[in-house]
């Protein structure tokens, strides 16, 4: 595609959102990538969290976690560019072993972070043969200590899968809070209450989660839905399975960014209000142009943020960052992944 045709469809999309000059300056990046991605047989992966300019100009697979999990386990393209952060990058080259993975820039994650493979081991330890599930938003190294993994889209039908009393559901402590809650079960918190009351008996607990949260998602309360509530009469307001329940709950509709996705393109309201990393409602808008999004109380994640145009460009050219897994993790942690991807 040209300068000119690519200029003229993203002017279209997104002229709303990008000044003229700057988006000038991003369609002549983007058709130098879209250019040494065929000389190199890449394929760039898109996180729904990206910013719009990339998100419409150079990725040929977009989704959430779960998409994109799917679609790099079969790509036939030797390089896979992964515009997010880096677990995502990590789980593609898990699928993908042979292949050269890359990540444009150190794009860590809060929730990522908050655990690692010796805490999954202790706590395997303290409750031995329960089994482990694990959110695709985590390291390598923990997937590998994991029996399953899970997206926010599948997490239920994971916990369902598995036909047990008791459960480890680790990282995310709203994204389980939530799934208890959907699944009916008791959850606690050891990570943060060490002690059990006498005549309690662990074995009768049925969700052990831990203390991660996502940095943008915690910022959202029940008090940005009603100030919006009041000031936008019939707005639908979606809420991302991170956020805290007391959020979900009294959001319309909660679920993963496919499910909001999929729920603002069937339904029609006045305006709607998202209550996630704010690209992505950007992302929304410019695919829906009928529909009204409400932009208020916008969380950037700093991480995603790092993913730029500029550092893809660089990424294609000389091989940065690429990811590289232990085999001793890799086929540890591509059982867990599988197993999620096989339920879907």
């Amino acid at each position: 595609m040209t300068v000119n045709l690519m200029y003229e469809n993203l002017k279209a999309k997104l002229g709303d959102l990008i000044p003229d000059s700057e988006l000038h300056h991003k369609v002549e990046i983007a058709v130098q990538i879209n250019q040494l991605k065929k000389e190199r047989n890449a394929v760039i992966l898109g996180h729904n969290y990206m910013e719009p300019a990339i998100y419409y100009s150079v990725t040929d697979i977009k989704g959430d976690s779960l998409e994109l999990s799917r679609k790099a386990a079969s790509t036939d393209k030797d390089v896979i560019v992964f515009c997010g952060v880096k677990f995502m990058a990590e789980t593609a080259k898990i699928l993908n072993p042979e292949k050269t993975v890359l990540l444009p820039a150190e794009a860590g994650c809060s929730l990522a972070a908050s655990i690692t493979a010796a805490d999954v081991r202790a706590l395997k330890e303290r409750y031995p043969g329960v089994p482990v599930v694990t959110y695709i938003n985590t390291y390598a190294d923990v997937k590998a200590e994991t029996d399953i993994c899970c997206t926010s889209g599948n997490a239920v039908a994971v916990v369902e899968s598995l036909h047990t009393d008791s459960i480890i559901f680790l990282p995310d402590e709203y994204l389980a809070r939530n799934i208890a809650r959907k699944t009916g079960k008791h959850i606690i918190f050891p990570t943060m209450d060490q002690t059990i009351a006498a005549g309690d008996g662990e074995l009768d607990i049925q969700m052990i989660g831990w203390r991660g949260r996502c940095e943008v998602h915690e910022e959202f309360t029940v008090n940005d839905i009603l100030k919006v509530r009041e000031q936008f009469p019939g707005v639908l307001i979606l809420s991302h399975m991170e956020c805290s329940p007391e959020v979900t709950s009294a959001s319309d509709f909660a679920g993963s960014t496919k499910g909001m996705i999929q729920y603002i393109e069937t339904t029609s309201a006045p305006c709607y209000y998202l209550l996630t990393e704010c690209a992505m409602a950007e992302n929304i808008m410019a695919s829906n142009p009928d529909k009204k999004i409400i932009r208020m109380h916008g969380v950037r994640c700093p991480h995603m943020a790092q993913i730029t145009l500029e550092a893809t460009l660089d990424s294609l050219r000389s091989n940065q960052i690429e990811i590289h897994v232990p085999e001793e993790i890799h086929q540890r942690a591509a059982r867990a992944v599988e197993r999620m991807i096989a339920i879907g």
